[in-house]
């Protein structure tokens, strides 16, 4: 997972290199599911990041793991974007259902719908937390996710 985000984010990076992002992945993030799939999943994530902090100068998108205490062990990506009012949050993963204008952030409103659906093919879970101008963190869980918490000096 670590390669495959790091992929992903020097793509995003060669097609936008006028952009000043300051970029964060976790070294050794792993999860046994379909390559294509969670590269579905990290393109939609990082292009997210990247489009919602483009109205800042300088932007920072972070990518790693956590352990939540409802789901357990989780990636996230989190940036310091445009964000999103929670109250409607349960809206961010219904197909067509935006939060923003299209003349704002452009795009077809259906990524996070089709990020659900590949995580839930994998038997995990998606849900986000967010601030209005305060940036977003989303997190997927893929139930065969492989966490070195002893590296990041955590416990399970």
């Amino acid at each position: 997972m670590s390669a495959l985000a790091t992929d992903v984010a020097e793509e995003l990076a060669r097609d936008d290199p006028q952009r000043d992002v300051q970029l964060s992945i976790e070294p050794g993030m792993a999860a046994t599911g379909d390559p294509q799939l969670l590269r579905i999943v990290l393109v939609n994530l990082l292009g997210n990041a990247w489009k919602f902090t483009s109205k800042h100068e300088q932007a920072h998108v972070s990518v790693g793991t956590v352990r939540d205490p409802e789901h357990g062990p989780a990636f996230f990506v989190r940036d310091d974007g445009a964000g999103f009012d929670a109250k409607y949050k349960e809206k961010l993963f219904v197909a067509f259902q935006r939060l923003h204008a299209q003349e704002e952030f452009p795009g077809t409103g259906i990524g996070l719908a089709t990020i659900q659906r590949a995580v839930r093919r994998h038997g995990g879970d998606v849900w986000a937390e967010g601030e209005v101008d305060r940036g977003a963190t989303f997190y997927f869980t893929i139930p065969d996710l492989h966490v070195s918490y002893s590296a990041r000096g955590e416990q399970p």
